[in-house]
């Protein structure tokens, strides 16, 4: 009954939380170029980079090929998150560091982890598998697009990121490994990273460096 429910809600959950993912990671990648004063071009390609890589990435680990090579429509949906921003520039003062910037990349890496970890679980991989590749899947875009912002990727050094992204991937297969529905279980990864991130966000949360933690004395 609560299966029916959801499927009837949320249709296929890969093909919608992709469809978010894709569209809220473009919009995000692109706001930054803008902030970079790129051009339009670079702009699309650093949207474009945020959006795909990932799950480019993904596609790549189990042994398939890449989603944004075999559908156009991920490519149309890609282009339209850069509109977006391209939009949102021309009304915001700030639009890389604005509310509905911030929400949109938690959204984009909730839905990233949960496409991560059904395409990971459809392929019969492995707790650690499932975890690992939602977790590059919601935060290989940003890596890629911090790297094109000539930055080093700032999940590696700062905030609370990747980390939402490991929490979503791991609620997926616990859910899954109890018997739950494959839509429980992306509305729950989705839940848990994207709550996780707003939270994250709005108390300043970081993991600790070494530094942090007193261990270099030197």
């Amino acid at each position: 009954m609560s299966q029916d429910l959801l499927v009837t809600l949320f249709g296929d959950p890969f093909a919608v939380m992709n469809t978010i993912g894709l569209i809220a990671f473009a919009l995000v990648g692109s706001s930054k170029a803008i902030r970079e004063e790129f051009d339009v071009f670079g702009i699309a390609i650093v949207g474009l980079a945020m959006a795909f890589a990932g799950g480019v990435t993904r596609d790549l680990l189990v042994n398939r090929v890449p989603l944004a090579l075999q559908l156009p429509i991920e490519i149309a949906l890609g282009l339209f998150g850069v509109g977006l921003a391209i939009v949102l520039s021309a009304v915001l003062t700030e639009p890389d560091t604005h509310p509905i910037t911030l929400i949109s990349d938690a959204i984009g890496l909730a839905a990233f982890a949960t496409t991560g970890a059904i395409v990971a679980t459809e392929a019969g991989i492995s707790a650690i598998g499932v975890v690992a590749i939602a977790t590059i899947n919601a935060a290989g875009g940003g890596a890629v697009a911090d790297i094109l912002l000539d930055r080093a990727p700032f999940i590696l050094f700062d905030d609370f990121y990747a980390s939402c992204a490991v929490l979503g991937g791991t609620s997926y297969f616990v859910v899954d490994s109890l018997g739950g529905a494959s839509a429980t279980a992306a509305a729950t990864c989705a839940a848990v990273t994207v709550l996780t991130r707003l939270i994250a966000v709005t108390y300043g949360w970081s993991l600790p460096s070494v530094q942090d933690l007193g261990l270099n004395t030197k």
